[in-house]
This record gives C-alpha cells, structure tokens and sequence, in this order.
C-alpha cells in the first residue's frame, strides 16, 4: 500500500524526531502512531539511511550532521564586518531553509556576531555550525573580557548574577551610542535554543539551561568553566513557523519602539524572593518601559517586604509604568493584592 507524500513525509519526521530525541523503541512507537506494521516502519528506516538522513552507530541511528569550524584572527582583520562572516560561514548551511528561518539566523547571527566584534574585545573568534535534517546549531566562542563581567564593571554590579538578571529585561547595551541593548533580548527569545555562557555563568531561556546559574550544575557543560571570554549556543528547528515581526511586535508599541518587556522571576532567584533589597534590583530599569510583565511561573510564594517594594513603592513612584504580574500561584496573588489593599486603606 502507497501513502500520500504527505503522510509519507510526517511518517519521516516523526521516526527523525524521535532518533534526535534518543528515544527507544522507535519502531514501535512509530508503526503504532501511524497504524502502520513494522515492516513499513523498517523500510522508511532503510529509506533514511539510504538518502544520508541518518547513519548507524553502533546498534542505534543518530541524525546525518552536516559541520564546519571556522577560526578567525583580529590580526589578520578577520572580525570586521558580520554581514560578510555570515555571508562566508552560515549562509550556505542556510540552503532549502523557508525565508523565515533564513531571516532569524541572519538576525540572531549577525547580532551576536557584532557582539562579539564590537564589544568583546576579543582577539580570536571560534564558529562552529552544526546542521541535520531537523536542527541548526550555531556556537561563537571568542577569548575577549566575558560579556557579563562587562556589563558588571560598567554598571559597577555587586555580582555577575546580577549582570546575567539584568540581561532578561532588555535595553542592556555597555555603549548606548551605538547600540540599543536589543540584540540579546530579541534573539534569546526568537530562537529555540539560546543561552550564553561566561566566567561560569549561564543566560537562557531554553528550558535546558533556564535553572542553571553555576557551570558545575550541568556535567556537559564543566569543560565550559573556565573558557575565557564568551560562548553564545543557539538553535532552531528548520521548520520553525517563527517569524521576526511577531516577535518583535510582542515587546513594542504601535510605533515600534521597545517599550514592553517580560521578566521570568524564577531564573533571577535562587529561593523564592523575600527581601526589599532583592526587589529593588528586580525593579532596577523598570522605569525605561511603558509595561512590565513579571511572569511568576514556578515561584510558590513571595515575601511581603518583596511584594511591597515592587507593587507599591516602585508603583506609585512610576505610575507611567504598567506592572503586570503572570502566571500567580494562589500564595503570590494573595499576597499581591495584600500589599495593594493595605496601601489603599493607609492612604484613605
């Protein structure tokens, strides 16, 4: 019996999906997805490995990575111009990709790439480009200051962890002249997997790395610890339905500026938030936006002193500016609104 191509095509994916996602059984698991046999299953197999999608390693598949390493040298005035290291390095890995897909890379690359050019002070940056049938992965290391040492000098911040906090809010930028703090923000959020790593030190959003502060945390990462400078991951699925435009329309007003921004409250607190002085760094720049999302996803409970510092001091301190909290358990909702009406009844 004969498949549409179009289910011919899901049938593929899912058995790619699931060799990427190192999960067993696959055969199994597949033939009764589809209500297929196992014979089929098998055949599609030998098809995948046959067309170079897959390849065997050992008694298991794994995906066909395409990769490259490119290696460039100030000196030899390698670290100009990103639009041209893209055009050299990436835009060839960016072949049979959709036109959205296309877009982000050239975004999330270039802008980390200047990064790199510009501020990291670096003498040498490492590209490495990882390509299969489902995923892009593109990691740039350089050996220059370390980005959240940076911003914490220029900021004179008691702590890295209170460089890579900042970094969630956006508007970030250690030369606001030429830079508007963007670039980090937007591409973080556009892609599927994003996280840069310095001094020991992890930002992400990716729920791999969200949780992890300290290096030591995860065993693949340890060789990382002490790598001088800065190494940004990133990754997106070469079917991503992701655009720019929505993105970025998430965080602006009507005439396009930055004026909205969305901070996980977990991945800046180790414990749950208590104190007046943890609030006030939260609130640090809150003023620069028009609306604050503060998204409480996986925070149990927050101290009263926290709450108050947050929806009443800063609050009536910046009343242009709209405080939305998210994603409230009973706890922290409660105590919002406790905060909230005891200022009330103290001012009647």
């Amino acid at each position: 019996m004969s498949f549409p191509e179009e289910k011919r095509e899901k049938i593929k994916r899912y058995i790619l999906e699931k060799i990427f996602q190192h999960r067993s059984d696959i055969a199994k698991k597949t033939a009764q997805a589809f209500g297929i046999s196992l014979n089929t299953v098998y055949r599609y197999i030998r098809e995948l490995e046959q067309d170079g999608m897959i390849e065997k390693v050992n008694n298991s598949f794994r995906l066909t990575m395409q990769r490259e390493f490119f290696a460039l040298d100030r000196e030899k005035n390698e670290l100009t111009e990103e639009d041209m290291i893209y055009d050299r390095c990436i835009e060839k890995f960016m072949d049979g990709l959709p036109d959205n897909v296309r877009r982000i890379w050239q975004y999330s690359f270039m802008e980390m790439m200047n990064n790199a050019i510009e501020h990291s002070g670096a003498e040498h940056v490492f590209i490495t480009v990882r390509r299969n049938y489902l995923m892009t992965l593109i990691l740039i290391s350089d050996d220059g200051i370390g980005i959240f040492r940076k911003i914490r000098e220029y900021y004179q911040y008691p702590s890295l962890d209170d460089a890579v906090n900042e970094l969630f809010k956006g508007k970030l930028t250690t030369d606001s002249k030429n830079h508007s703090g963007e670039g980090i923000f937007f591409t973080s959020r556009i892609l599927d997997r994003f996280a840069a790593i310095s001094d020991g030190k992890i930002f992400a959003h990716d729920n791999y790395f969200e949780k992890l502060k300290n290096m030591e945390e995860v065993e693949s990462l340890k060789r990382w610890k002490d790598h001088k400078g800065t190494s940004i991951y990133m990754g997106l699925s070469n079917f991503s339905n992701k655009a720019l435009k929505e993105v970025f329309d998430m965080f602006s007003d009507e005439d396009g500026g930055f004026t909205k921004t969305n901070i996980p409250v977990k991945n800046l607190f180790a414990d749950y938030p208590v104190s007046r002085s943890q609030a006030r760094r939260l609130c640090s720049r809150f003023e620069t936006f028009k609306e604050v999302e503060l998204d409480f996803k996986e925070v149990d409970e927050i101290g009263q002193g926290f709450a108050h510092e947050i929806f009443v001091v800063f609050q009536n301190r910046h009343t242009d500016v709209n405080l939305i909290p998210l994603n409230m358990t009973p706890a922290v909702e409660k105590m919002i609104h406790h905060v909230r009406m005891s200022a009330i009844k103290n001012d009647v």
